[in-house]
């Protein structure tokens, strides 16, 4: 219920009216059934404006920093990814991350999206970087299609670092 009123009560809106987001290739996007959806991270936008985009509902595994930040505005995030139901990755090493893919196993068994950035973190500079396995094996073990999705210009928007 969260999800749906930030998607399209609160952010949605409000993000494609600011960005005005040009889509491409959404026929791919399967209307039912799993799939992973594996795109570059260029900004912190780029979670933001997928789902405010995308027709169904989608699941993000989001680095555990996320979840577990000090202050006001950390609980406030941690918050909204949980209410969001969105996964925590634990970045520590390879076992530490093992939960999070079984979970990101559990949403494409329900048969949902699941979105996952390969390289693992925000590009520092707007190029994309060699990505981690996760989303290979997280596809063959679910055996479902991965769509690339490739975020053009929101590096600009705010990167790493601004």
């Amino acid at each position: 219920m969260f999800y749906y009123l930030l998607k399209y009560v609160f952010l949605g809106p409000l993000l494609r009216l600011l960005f005005r987001p040009r889509v491409e290739g959404l026929e791919h996007v399967p209307a039912r059934g799993a799939a992973i959806v594996a795109g570059n991270h260029l900004s912190f936008v780029d979670p933001l404006l997928m789902p405010a985009v995308l027709k169904r509902r989608i699941t993000f595994l989001a680095k555990a920093e996320y979840f577990t930040a000090p202050g006001l505005r950390g609980r406030l995030t941690a918050l909204v990814l949980r209410g969001a139901g969105q996964i925590s990755v634990d970045r520590s090493g390879r076992a530490a991350g093992q939960a999070a893919l079984r979970k990101g196993l559990g949403v494409l068994a329900k048969g949902e999206l699941l979105a996952i950035y390969p390289e693992g973190t925000r590009s520092p500079d707007g190029r994309l970087y060699r990505g981690k396995v996760g989303v290979a094996v997280m596809a063959l073990g679910a055996q479902v299609p991965v769509i690339p999705c490739a975020m053009v210009g929101t590096f600009q928007i705010r990167a790493p670092g601004r």
